[in-house]
C-alpha cells in the first residue's frame, strides 16, 4: 500500500510536471502578447515591460524560470486582469466559489444518478426504465450551454422566480447547481443501470435468487455494492472538473468562480494566470483518481491496488 502511494505520487509529479510544460508552450506559440491594448503600446514600452516580467528571455529559459519559481511556491503574478497580484492569492480567493457551486452539484448528481440507475435495472424493459433512459440520453446529448441557457431564459426571462447571476443567497445555487449537475446525474445513471445489468447476471446474484431473497434487496444491497466501481471511476476525475467550476455555467450565471476567471484570463492572454489555474486543476485531478483507486479498495477488498493502474 505505501509503495503503491509513493509510485503513484512520483507518477502524478510527472504528469503535472508535463501538462505545466505542455501548456507554457502552446500558450507562448499563440500570436499575441498580453501587453497589447486596443490603444495599442510602443514598441520600447511592450519591450520593457517583456523585460521586466521575464519575457524576453529565449522560450527554454522562460520556462525553467518558470518550473524554478513554481517549485519554491511562486507562481508568478497576474499581467492584466489584477495586475502585480500573486495568482496564488486570486486562485485562494476564486477557488472557494467553484467549490461551493461544484460540491453542490455533485451531491445532488450522484444522490439522484445511482438511484436512478438503480430503478431503471430494477424495472428494466418497463416504462420508468424507459423513461429514465430517454431523460439520461437527452441530459448527456444536449450540450451543457444549452441547460444553462434554457434554464436562464425559462426561469429568468418567462418565468422570473429564480436568482439567475450571482450567488446571493441560497436561492441563487439552484440554476447553476443543477445546470452543472444535470450531464454528469444522467450518465451516472446510464452507467449505474448498465453496471448493474452487469452484476445481475452474475453467479452470487443467482445463489441470492436461490436462497429466496427478494429482487429489491438483491439489487439495492448486493449488486449495488459491486456495480459502483464504474462509478467511482467516472466520478473520480468529475471530482477534480466539477468542483473548478463549469466554465460555461459560471459564465453564464455570471459566477465569480475560478472556472469564469480562467475564461477570462485566456481571453485576456493573462499567462501566469492561464498557467497557474491548469496546474492547480491537474493537481485536483491527479489526487482524484488516487482517492478513486484507495476507494476501490473499500468497495471490493478484493482489488489489489499494487496491480491497480498496471
Amino acid at each position: 500500500m505505501f509503495k503503491y502511494c509513493i509510485k503513484r505520487v512520483g507518477i502524478a509529479v510527472l504528469t503535472i510536471l508535463f501538462i505545466a510544460i505542455v501548456t507554457f508552450l502552446l500558450m507562448n506559440a499563440i500570436p499575441g502578447s498580453p501587453f497589447a491594448t486596443e490603444k495599442g503600446v510602443s514598441p520600447e514600452v511592450q519591450a520593457n515591460l517583456e523585460a521586466k516580467y521575464g519575457m524576453d528571455k529565449p522560450l527554454p529559459v522562460q520556462l525553467k524560470n518558470y518550473l524554478v519559481s513554481f517549485v519554491q511556491g511562486d507562481m508568478g503574478v497576474s499581467l492584466k486582469m489584477q495586475k502585480n497580484r500573486e495568482v496564488g492569492d486570486i486562485i485562494t480567493e476564486k477557488f472557494p466559489t467553484s467549490l461551493r457551486v461544484g460540491i453542490f452539484a455533485l451531491i445532488w448528481a450522484v444522490a439522484v444518478g445511482i438511484p436512478l440507475g438503480c430503478l431503471a435495472a430494477y424495472r428494466r424493459g418497463k416504462v420508468l426504465d424507459n423513461v429514465i433512459r430517454v431523460l439520461a440520453t437527452l441530459g448527456v446529448a444536449i450540450p451543457g450551454f444549452v441547460i444553462a441557457t434554457t434554464l436562464l431564459i425559462v426561469f429568468g426571462v418567462k418565468f422570473p422566480i429564480l436568482p439567475t447571476s450571482g450567488l446571493n443567497d441560497m436561492k441563487s445555487y439552484i440554476l447553476p447547481c443543477f445546470s452543472l449537475g444535470f450531464y454528469p446525474m444522467c450518465y451516472t445513471a446510464r452507467l449505474t443501470r448498465s453496471s448493474m445489468l452487469d452484476a445481475i447476471n452474475q453467479d452470487y446474484i443467482r445463489t441470492a435468487r436461490a436462497k429466496g431473497l427478494k429482487t429489491g434487496k438483491i439489487i439495492f444491497k448486493h449488486a449495488l455494492r459491486n456495480s459502483l466501481i464504474p462509478v467511482v471511476t467516472y466520478i473520480g476525475p468529475l471530482v477534480a472538473y466539477i468542483i473548478t467550476g463549469g466554465f460555461v455555467v459560471e459564465t453564464v450565471f455570471t459566477i465569480p468562480g475560478l472556472g469564469r476567471y480562467f475564461v477570462q484570463s485566456i481571453l485576456a492572454r493573462d499567462y501566469p494566470i492561464i498557467m497557474g489555474t491548469t496546474i492547480f486543476l491537474a493537481f485536483l485531478l491527479v489526487v482524484a483518481m488516487l482517492i478513486v483507486d484507495i476507494v476501490y479498495k473499500i468497495i471490493d477488498p478484493r482489488i489489489q491496488l499494487g496491480k491497480a493502474g498496471e
